[in-house]
C-alpha cells in the first residue's frame, strides 16, 4: 500500500475538501460519488459523510493508497 502525505494549512478540513486538496478528485461531484459509493475509508472505517471533519494525523484511504493529513504552514 502506498502512503502519501497531504499538507493542509488549517484544520479541521471536511472530507470532500480534502479529496480535492489531495487531487484524488477534481470537483465536489466526483468526491460525493466516491464517498457515496463506499470507496473511501477514514482511519480504517468506511465513511459516507462528505462533511466528515478531519484533523492532523487522520488517514484517508482510497483504493490501495493512503493519504495522511499533515500540518503545514499557516
Amino acid at each position: 500500500m502506498k502512503t502519501v502525505p497531504v499538507v493542509v494549512s488549517r484544520f479541521p478540513i471536511r472530507l470532500g475538501q480534502f479529496l480535492k486538496r489531495a487531487s484524488i478528485v477534481s470537483d465536489g461531484v466526483q468526491g460525493k460519488s466516491l464517498i457515496a459509493g463506499g470507496e473511501v475509508r477514514v482511519n480504517g472505517a468506511y465513511e459516507y459523510q462528505r462533511g466528515k471533519q478531519l484533523n492532523s494525523g487522520d488517514v484517508v484511504t482510497v483504493g490501495t493508497t493512503s493519504y495522511v493529513c499533515s500540518s503545514g504552514p499557516a
